[in-house]
């Protein structure tokens, strides 16, 4: 295997039965090597499906945005469960009985930023390459994304690797306008474009990317949290949405779902909805502003991994750890630590594992000239797991390692 360094981030390479080397941040290196990444099971009966802190599962529609919709109920007393079911820990994935038609591929994936949530997909994806080495199919690649999030960026990237032979290009689309007619274009002069990750780019939008693998509930992520927030607010209250970056269809969606769930709430209000371009520091200095700007404020959303970090330093900063509910995204270990002291009271996990996992077996079928159908959907849709105070410990544990 040979791996090198582009903007921060790796080109990993997986050549037949090499020995495995990692090039992530040392957070996610703990899921290497302990037993830990989320391997929760996704579904593809065009249901959403969400994990929660008592080990079942709720179902939500997933129709288009407008109107009004019905969202799943959730347990009660999550804050003080301790229950453990939330890791939701496994690490059964194989292979499915497809057998490819060449002995090596070579792909090429963009997505939005560096960052640890990337890192934890693309264990996923060293794993599916691993166990096709064992089958004798060598999986090559390259795994790159910008230190900031650009949509011109991701159609540079594109372009560039377009002319390198790749037998599939893969994007996390940074801004479905933007990106989209860069995928078309590739698309029409005979290149294989499949979308993965977090946000995508469907048929809805115009875009004829092939197939996409990732969450495709992200509406019904914010809206289910948003609910969570308003249950503890009692249904009253001031609250600022927190979104990551402007255009991104997986954090718009969010918010998105948590601004129509307020809705239904006369006595719920937003008072700002701030964007931080995936910057932890961006978002304290935003969330820092709004409690200074806000002393009424009562509810913080936030919509993807790093703003609940930065709202919870903020929050803490302030002294209003016990007067402010922060509800967010996923597994960073700052904000699982937040969550274990109960200043932050819930966060939606994302399937990271399964998503590198399965992208990795559709670009082998798309590859193959395989198009959606029998052998695989459109989209493969992975899961989301709400968790609260008394499962952060299991989390920990099971992701970083941490003992106490």
């Amino acid at each position: 295997m040979r791996n090198k360094r582009q903007n921060g981030k790796c080109v990993r390479k997986r050549a037949g039965n090499a020995v495995l080397r990692r090039c992530i941040s040392i957070s996610v290196l703990f899921l290497c090597l302990g037993t830990g990444i989320l391997g929760l099971t996704g579904c593809g009966d065009g249901n959403a499906q969400y994990g929660t802190a008592d080990g079942g599962k709720v179902s939500g529609d997933t129709a288009s945005h407008g109107g009004e919709r019905e969202m799943p109920a959730v347990a009660d007393d999550h804050a003080e469960s301790g229950n453990e079911k939330a890791a939701s820990i496994d690490f059964d994935h194989k292979l499915d009985a497809y057998r490819p038609l060449k002995k090596e591929y070579n792909f090429y994936f963009t997505y939005k930023i560096v960052h640890p949530w990337w890192d934890a997909v693309a264990i996923g994806m060293e794993e599916a390459s691993k166990q096709y080495a064992e089958r004798g199919v060598t999986i090559s690649y390259e795994y790159l994304a910008p230190r900031e999030t650009s949509a011109q960026d991701q159609i540079n990237r594109l372009s560039e690797a377009s002319g390198r032979g790749f037998d599939v290009l893969g994007v996390d689309v940074a801004d479905v306008d933007i990106v989209t007619p860069a995928i078309n274009d590739l698309i029409a002069k005979g290149h294989k474009v499949m979308t993965f990750s977090s946000s995508d780019a469907d048929r809805d939008d115009g875009c004829d990317r092939i197939a996409y693998v990732g969450n495709t509930h992200n509406y019904e992520d914010g809206a289910l949290l948003t609910e969570e927030l308003c249950e503890k607010l009692e249904y009253t209250g001031k609250v600022a949405v927190m979104v990551g970056t402007v255009g991104a269809p997986c954090h718009e969606e969010r918010a998105l779902g948590a601004r129509d769930v307020l809705a239904k709430y006369p006595a719920m209000e937003i008072v700002e909805t701030v964007y931080d371009e995936d910057s932890v520091e961006k978002a304290y200095g935003l969330a820092r502003r709004l409690l200074a700007e806000h002393e009424d404020l009562k509810g913080i959303i936030c919509c993807n991994m790093s703003n609940p970090v930065g709202a919870a330093r903020a929050v803490i900063e302030a002294g209003r750890e016990h007067e402010v509910v922060i509800v967010g995204m996923d597994h960073d270990q700052e904000a699982l630590h937040y969550l274990k002291d109960g200043t932050i009271y819930a966060l939606g996990v994302q399937d990271c594992y399964s998503i590198g996992f399965d992208t990795i077996q559709v670009a082998v079928k798309i590859a193959d000239g395989q198009l959606p159908g029998e052998l695989y959907p459109e989209k493969t849709e992975e899961s989301t797991t709400i968790i609260y105070q008394g499962d952060a410990v299991a989390m920990l544990r099971v992701l970083y390692g941490e003992i106490n």
